[in-house]
């Protein structure tokens, strides 16, 4: 499928970073002003930790699907289904946090997106260890995330 293993490769990291693009035009379309002025807790991380975070966990991301394109196991289908969801769940969360200014709905989104990571996880598992375990520093964040955003929702209410 797609090729040799060095195409499925770069096939897996630009779907990810594709999909990182599009949700970091939304996150640049809410930073400057109104993002600087909203109330955050003493604990948010500076602005520029995100970036490299991200850049890191969207490269595990893009390894971590590569390994499941390359096994040959047939339970793949819900795997990508799972993987597809959580992928497009993290870019609309961007639009909705940063770019809509909508917390409350945000913080309902991302709690479906650390669902639907966790169900990647577990199917990933049932295929390769190595596939899904890589995907437990996305988690961790996104769980760290999740935190943050109630908080800032709440502050902001």
């Amino acid at each position: 499928m797609f090729g040799t293993p060095v195409i499925r490769f770069l096939l897996c990291q630009t779907l990810v970073f594709s999909a990182s693009f599009v949700g970091a035009q939304g996150s640049i379309r809410g930073l400057g002003p109104w993002y600087e002025q909203i109330n955050k807790p003493s604990w948010n991380p500076p602005n520029l930790v995100f970036a490299p975070v991200w850049t890191v966990l969207f490269f595990l991301m893009g390894l971590s699907l590569f390994w499941i394109v390359q096994s040959d196991s047939e339970k793949k289908t819900a795997a990508y289904v799972a993987f597809g969801l959580q992928l497009v769940l993290n870019v609309a969360w961007s639009w909705l946090f940063f770019a809509g200014r909508q917390l409350g709905p945000a913080f309902a989104e991302i709690i479906m997106m650390w669902v639907a990571i966790l169900v990647t996880i577990l199917l990933f598992a049932r295929i390769q260890a190595r596939a899904a375990w890589i995907l437990v520093p996305y988690l961790a964040w996104v769980t760290f995330a999740s935190v943050l955003n109630f908080v800032i929702w709440r502050l902001n209410a």
